[in-house]
């Protein structure tokens, strides 16, 4: 199954001449001395300028170093660095709208240091089998919009992009991504994992990019 969408999730035009991809990966040199979010937010900005473009994107099966500084992902259990979403970077508040037809599976602020922050995740079914979605680092107060199973419509307003104090402490960005099988999970599901487990996590949450770019029809 390869889920699609009947909306994009920006009404920002979002296309080579606006949006840059951006290059997080363990390969990029120029990350060895960012170790902090002001440091890298400033990145970020200086590289969207050099390109002369707007947004920047990227990120799905990256291989991240960036992760190291927080407990959360560096622990004597493992090093999880793959990530198996699209990171999609703008200012905080800019407005995101519903993909598709879906409805409200779960929501949660997960506010461990560099995570989510304020995690919505959407049930939608295509040719009567379920997937999700997941949009993480949104504004905390739109989580108090939000009940269990509440629907939304492909192009409705779904949500905002959260300020770092609320997001996690990142850069205001949007992880967005699908998930085949959510595993029992609630209002959270792994966005970046062991590379030793990249390779059934990356089945289990497929590439998100036309979700951006793209309407699709049925």
């Amino acid at each position: 199954m390869k889920p699609r969408a009947q909306k994009p999730l920006f009404r920002l035009e979002l296309n080579p001449d606006t949006c840059m991809e951006l290059n997080l990966s363990a390969d990029n040199p120029d990350l060895k001395f960012i170790d902090s979010a002001e440091k890298l937010g400033r990145y970020i900005q200086q590289k969207v300028r050099q390109e002369s473009r707007l947004y920047a994107i990227g990120g799905y099966g990256e291989n991240r170093k960036i992760y190291s500084r927080f407990k959360h992902f560096d622990t004597e259990a493992g090093k999880r660095c793959i990530h198996l979403g699209v990171d999609f970077w703008a200012e905080a508040g800019t407005p995101v709208f519903c993909p598709t037809d879906g409805k409200v599976h779960s929501f949660s602020f997960n506010d461990n240091p560099g995570d989510y922050g304020a995690t919505l995740i959407l049930e939608h079914s295509q040719n009567g089998k379920s997937y999700f979605s997941l949009y993480g680092h949104i504004s905390l107060k739109d989580l108090d919009a939000y009940t269990k199973g509440q629907e939304f419509k492909a192009g409705e307003l779904l949500c905002h992009l959260g300020a770092e104090a609320e997001n996690g402490h990142w850069p205001p960005h949007l992880h967005f991504q699908l998930i085949k099988d959510l595993q029992g999970n609630s209002g959270d599901y792994p966005g970046v994992v062991e590379a030793e487990e990249a390779e059934y996590y990356l089945n289990n949450c497929p590439n998100p990019r036309s979700f951006f770019y793209q309407t699709e029809k049925h």
